[in-house]
């Protein structure tokens, strides 16, 4: 789901760039995972070893990144031999603790999620995540983790205020009601796949992907120079999709490790197209690239910003994506700026500190992107634009004490708003400051085109 992906890290990269902007220490990781049974398949139907094929496909993620400006301090791949090597130590800490043991372990087995699957899991017998993929019975002997052990203890954090580290709140809830259901232990190895990184202990087994890729978060930290401190993680973003690994296995064997918790996780939802969800097989993915050859780099993250399905799946549309550009961009805020722009040509305009708005702080790092930005312009650029319909200063004198006022006073609010999306737009920000720095002069082009 490229497109889930691409919000999980439009939205890391907003809140790592309004923490930087305050002057805070940021290290923001993303990256990739590379092991397991799925990668080891498709890269022999291309005919290529599974590391040939990660050294190719990886590449192409950090290229999306940086082609959408996303401010990453460190991509991690888990084929890192610093990597394996932390996996192995905290897997061994995991075992000398008595919490692995060997059993056998049937059931349906989804490869495209590479993961174990109950009835509960399943719609009509296939995996809803994967309806074009048959699940496979499996059998095999592995060693599990004691799960079931923890399962108490995190219970107890989840529901204390002070400790809970689940958001938003519905999916806290669906977390806990799946917890006071009966939890089996899980198996932590596979005795076939042969991509992956050995378990410490008997080199016959490699880790299971999904166990070693949680590690990553951590790892990280302890191999990157100078980041140590920056673990136990202020912020762990995820989708739905991978919510229970993240919030209940991971934190046992943070648990069972002696390693400290992430302080908070949020799991945002997923995109629909028109009511369904995105799927090769229906053939309504909408691509990363699509999105920025449509609307640019600035305008695309400022749409899936404005789409992004924090609490609730959200539905969107190539056309949607339009109208909400031409509406927002194009019309309110490009047609403002330009507006006042030529208005106020070689107007001097008044130095002031900006400071961002507590709301608006409140908001971004609680990750209701729509209503950040959302109350931007409510408050500075819808409001200025309504000031100047009300006011009509183009038909006032230039040298009118009350045309200058109200241009002084609709530029003080656009540089407010500029000021409040240089986290989301930076270079559209640079220019309108730019614009209205000192002495206003006219844009020489169109901030946002409009899109047929």
């Amino acid at each position: 789901r490229a497109s889930d992906h691409t919000c999980t890290t439009v939205e890391g990269d907003l809140v790592a760039r309004l923490h930087r902007d305050n002057g805070e220490d940021v290290f923001f990781l993303t990256g990739t995972d590379e092991h397991g049974q799925k990668v080891a398949e498709v890269a022999a139907k291309e005919k290529l070893s599974p590391v040939d094929y990660c050294n190719k496909i990886s590449p192409r993620f950090e290229e999306a990144w940086r082609k959408l400006d996303i401010s990453f301090d460190f991509f991690i791949r888990t084929t890192n031999p610093n990597h394996e090597k932390i996996v192995k130590e905290v897997l061994q800490k995991i075992y000398d603790n008595g919490d692995v043991y060997k059993a056998k372990y049937e059931g349906l087995y989804c490869i495209g999620c590479e993961k174990f699957l109950t009835e509960t899991d399943l719609v009509n017998n296939i995996c809803p995540l994967h309806p074009s993929e048959k699940t496979v019975f499996k059998s095999e002997e592995n060693w599990f983790f004691r799960l079931s052990k923890y399962i108490p203890e995190i219970i107890k954090l989840i529901e204390n205020e002070k400790t809970n580290y689940i958001f938003p709140n519905g999916k806290k809830a669906e977390i806990l009601a799946k917890l006071k259901s009966e939890i089996n232990d899980i198996s932590i190895s596979r005795e076939n796949v042969e991509w992956g990184i050995p378990t410490p202990w008997d080199e016959k087994q490699t880790i299971y992907v999904w166990i070693e890729a949680l590690i990553n978060y951590y790892s990280a930290t302890q191999f990157v120079e100078g980041k140590k401190d920056f673990w136990p993680a202020d912020l762990h973003l995820l989708g739905k999709e991978i919510l229970w690994f993240h919030t209940v296995i991971w934190q046992a064997m943070l648990l069972s490790a002696k390693i400290e918790l992430s302080k908070k996780t949020y799991t945002h939802s997923f995109y629909m197209i028109d009511g369904q969800k995105m799927s090769k097989s229906l053939g309504n993915v909408i691509s990363p690239q699509q999105l920025v050859d449509l609307f640019g780099i600035e305008g695309t993250k400022y749409l899936i910003s404005r789409s992004f399905p924090s609490k609730n799946d959200s539905d969107v549309g190539i056309n949607r994506f339009k109208e909400k550009y031409n509406a927002d961009l194009a019309n309110n805020l490009g047609n403002l700026v330009s507006r006042v722009a030529k208005l106020a040509e070689g107007q001097k305009t008044l130095e002031e500190k900006i400071v961002f708005d507590i709301e608006f702080e409140n908001l971004i790092n609680n990750l209701d992107l729509d209503e950040a930005f959302g109350l931007v312009f409510d408050k500075w650029i819808d409001s200025s634009n309504l000031k100047l319909n009300q006011t009509t200063p183009w038909k006032l004198e230039k040298e009118s004490p009350e045309r200058i006022a109200v241009l002084n006073e609709c530029i003080k609010n656009i540089r407010k708003a500029a000021f409040h999306l240089q986290i989301l737009m930076p270079e559209v920000s640079k220019k309108i400051e730019n614009c209205f720095k000192n002495e206003v002069k006219p844009l020489e082009e169109s901030l946002f085109p409009r899109i047929k």
